[in-house]
């Protein structure tokens, strides 16, 4: 009889192992092995929910000592599935869970399996935030070493950026920390240079002081974009660090808290994060009202947490996703043209165009300094 990955697992790793291994006759292998994006449909022939370092350093070497393949999964939330296998070895890092906030230093320490959303309670409880995503449940392993671009990129860099130290389990096992004053090839690597590098278990952040921001979006009729879009590409280059707004075009979702009149309404519009008082809020906005009439204006105060929720429900787990991205140094007329023309065919209510900044602080970097 043929032994399975799982079985030779429970067998050789017995006493040592002290999360779970789970395989496809478990009763929770389902549950297990699925991600964000339910188009991707993958079935590993172990998943190791490792508990610590050590637990996955033990994966590593079970997946090369059977010459299985390995994925890494932290949130589970990458598009193209990169945190499963077919017939391989999965280190789940979801027990990984721990965060401590240094309100003094204003640093902190992240367990490789959190989410973003945990890590924004956890800070804002201090006063703190660490830059990031849009999406709360989005996990912090995937977004920061992929470089990691959000709400507060323009004032506080990107994630990357904003990375400290990081705790690795290297592919033999070894467990090595990278920072600027060790392994600093490693620690310069990890920060956006792609995968297989290691397996980060714990990362180290600076957090900034961040507590409520005035957010939210404005929208506009899809009509209008070639007047708005013009502005924004005027607006942001001259508009100070502290406001951020990304640019999108989407259909207004049916429900709370839009108007129904508007609902299911096509529409390009702005997402805002401005760390400033109300007054200087409505005064940084005021350009953009003023390129057109809105068909809302939903920006107001609200906590920081809140704001990285938002559009939790809409993008949820278990819808199937495909998404696609590329870097534009410029917005020339052709291109806004080309957009309204092509986001008026958004097939679903679901489908959406965001053209994200990447500049301020997040090019106070030099070319060099990473990836």
């Amino acid at each position: 009889m043929t032994t399975t990955p799982a079985q030779a697992a429970r067998g050789e790793l017995a006493t040592t192992f002290a999360g779970e291994l789970i395989g496809p006759d478990d009763t929770g292998y389902d549950d297990a092995r699925a991600l964000y994006n339910a188009m991707i449909d993958k079935r590993p022939a172990l998943i190791a929910r490792c508990s610590g370092p050590d637990d996955v350093a033990a994966a590593i070497g079970f997946a090369r000592a059977h010459d299985l393949p390995l994925a890494i999964r932290g949130g589970g939330h990458n598009g193209g599935g990169l945190g499963s296998v077919d017939d391989g070895v999965v280190a789940d890092l979801s027990l990984l869970k721990t965060i401590s906030v240094d309100p003094d230093t204003r640093t902190v320490r992240v367990g490789g399996g959190c989410l973003w959303g945990e890590v924004d309670a956890a800070t804002h409880e201090h006063g703190l935030a660490v830059p990031s995503g849009v999406i709360s449940t989005t996990g912090v392993g995937g977004l920061t070493l992929g470089g990691g671009l959000g709400h507060l990129t323009r004032r506080h860099g990107l994630t990357i950026d904003n990375l400290l130290s990081a705790d690795v389990v290297l592919a033999d096992g070894q467990r090595v920390t990278a920072s600027t004053d060790e392994n600093t090839d490693l620690f310069w690597a990890i920060r956006g240079g792609g995968g297989n590098f290691g397996v980060v278990t714990e990362f180290g952040f600076r957090a900034h002081p961040v507590t409520t921001v005035v957010g939210g979006p404005t929208f506009w009729a899809l009509e209008d974009t070639e007047q708005v879009l013009a502005a924004y590409r005027e607006f942001l280059p001259v508009t100070p660090r502290n406001v951020t707004g990304f640019f999108v075009f989407h259909t207004v979702p049916p429900g709370p808290p839009f108007p129904e009149e508007i609902h299911l309404r096509k529409v390009c519009g702005i997402v805002w994060c401005i760390d400033a008082t109300d007054e200087e809020a409505e005064q940084a906005m005021a350009p953009m009202l003023a390129a057109a009439p809105p068909l809302m204006h939903g920006a107001g105060r609200m906590p920081f947490p809140a704001l990285n929720t938002m559009f939790d429900g809409l993008y949820p787990p278990g819808d199937q996703w495909y998404w696609r991205a590329d870097f534009v140094n410029e917005i020339p007329d052709e291109a806004i043209a080309r957009n309204a023309e092509w986001n008026d065919r958004m097939p679903t209510w679901k489908s959406a165009s965001h053209i994200y900044p990447i500049d301020g602080a997040a090019h106070d970097v030099g070319p060099e300094d990473t990836p």
